[in-house]
């Protein structure tokens, strides 16, 4: 009896551990998800992504923090195969022949007068750049929780804005940031060099 019991246990633990890797990134510690995070330019058709796995993503990109809170990011999906295809005829020849097996661009922009600005007037000398800052940070988050999620990006800066703003309806008021490429690697790539710290960081 004590042996049943022990091995219905057993079976339980392994089939809850299955469930719980049904949500990655409940479970991928965020050590791995910085580490395998990569600019991904090699899609695998054939896997799908989901407008919930989008909105999963994106929901995590409004925790990212912003100037008074004033989120400034905003975000143009083109998850349908007609507008994602129409959007990968304005990201440059290379940029389009690497997305090829991309499902999802996303594209980001960020409301100006928002961010760096206190009652209407500018708080810096940085001014709308604050803007560009915040939206940075917001497209960290998405690639990281993609990436804890199993999918993969790509942040493309070539692209004709003005041509994407008309095929969006993206307002006059937003400045057109990045395309993001998601889908699922259909190859590993190999990690570019980092350089040293000391390059980077100065400790005083």
């Amino acid at each position: 009896m004590k042996k049943i019991l022990f091995i219905a246990i057993a079976l339980l633990s392994v089939v809850s551990c299955g469930q719980k890797n049904e949500d990655t990134s409940a479970v991928v510690p965020f050590d791995y998800v910085m580490r395998t995070r990569r600019s991904i330019r090699d899609y695998d058709p054939s896997k799908p992504v989901t407008e919930a796995q989008v909105r999963e993503i994106l929901s995590a990109a409004q925790d990212a923090p912003s100037w008074t809170n004033s989120q400034p990011s905003r975000y143009y999906v083109a998850i349908s195969p007609e507008k994602a295809d129409a959007v990968r005829e304005l990201i440059g020849e290379r940029n389009k022949k690497v997305t090829a097996g991309a499902p999802i661009f996303i594209v980001s922009t960020y409301v100006r007068g928002l961010s760096g600005f206190s009652r209407g007037n500018m708080f810096n000398e940085i001014g709308d750049g604050w803007g560009a800052f915040d939206n940075g940070l917001s497209n960290s988050y998405l690639v990281l929780k993609a990436r804890a999620m199993g999918l993969d990006t790509l942040i493309m800066g070539n692209r004709d804005s003005d041509a994407l703003r008309l095929l969006l309806g993206i307002p006059e008021n937003e400045t057109v940031m990045a395309v993001i490429a998601l889908g699922y690697r259909a190859s590993d790539p190999v990690k570019p060099v980092r350089k040293p710290l000391d390059e980077i960081a100065k400790f005083l």
